[in-house]
């Protein structure tokens, strides 16, 4: 083999040698822009999932707040409400006790309802010997009643007339504007048995009290369904 045949052989083997480099890093150039766009792919879906856990996190935050605004605000409403009715009912109440102090300035009528107060607690209390006590103003009205009351209960109940004890200490007198905050007694009664033990309350405060809180719902009921309807 001659020097010429040699270069040839070896010329061909460097072409071979470049077509065989250049295809191998064709190869490594394809396959590292496939691994790169499959990383930034995988980059892009991380990226975008973060963002959906963040947008997802701040709208359950916005979610939250509102339910908490909500609340805060029915709360307030509800509070308010509370508030009226609270002010409403004590102005109710104080009008019918104010009420209640006209009902001593007829005589012959209180005279007749303290009588009636005093059957019924001695009813409720059958005891044959009772405690009364009453306002000082009101000691001749029932001194006047007494004999009356205690026959009538007797009648009533079909056993002897109880001992009717008037009491030293009175009740406290009407409310006045002197003494806005003390003690006081619109009138009536307070029976309690010998020993102590039994107490009736008769008096007028009492039996609003009573009567204020058995009808306490239903007033309420029609005070508010009415003002409810007036604002439609």
């Amino acid at each position: 083999m001659n020097d010429a045949d040699v270069s040839k052989q070896i010329q061909q083997m460097v072409r071979f040698i470049r077509q065989e480099a250049e295809e191998k890093a064709n190869e490594i150039s394809v396959s590292a822009e496939e691994e790169f766009n499959i990383e930034k792919l995988q980059l892009v879906e991380a990226e975008k999932k973060k963002i959906r856990q963040e947008y997802e996190r701040k709208e359950k935050q916005v979610q939250v707040r509102k339910k908490i605004e909500y609340s805060m605000q029915l709360n307030a409403s509800r509070i308010k409400v509370l508030q009226a009715q609270d002010v409403l009912v004590n102005s109710m109440k104080e009008s019918a006790s104010k009420e209640l102090l006209n009902v001593s300035s007829d005589q012959n009528s209180y005279k007749q309802l303290l009588k009636d107060l005093i059957v019924q607690s001695l009813l409720r209390l059958k005891e044959p010997s009772v405690l009364l006590r009453c306002r000082k103003d009101d000691l001749k009205f029932v001194n006047s009643v007494l004999k009356t009351a205690k026959e009538e209960y007797a009648d009533k109940a079909k056993v002897h007339p109880p001992e009717v004890v008037i009491d030293n200490v009175n009740l406290p007198p009407a409310p006045s504007n002197d003494d806005a905050h003390g003690p006081f007694c619109s009138g009536g009664v307070v029976l309690a048995s010998r020993d102590g033990k039994i107490v009736f309350e008769n008096t007028l405060d009492a039996r609003l009290e009573v009567v204020f809180r058995k009808k306490l719902p239903e007033v309420l009921l029609h005070l508010f369904t009415t003002r409810f309807v007036n604002c439609i």
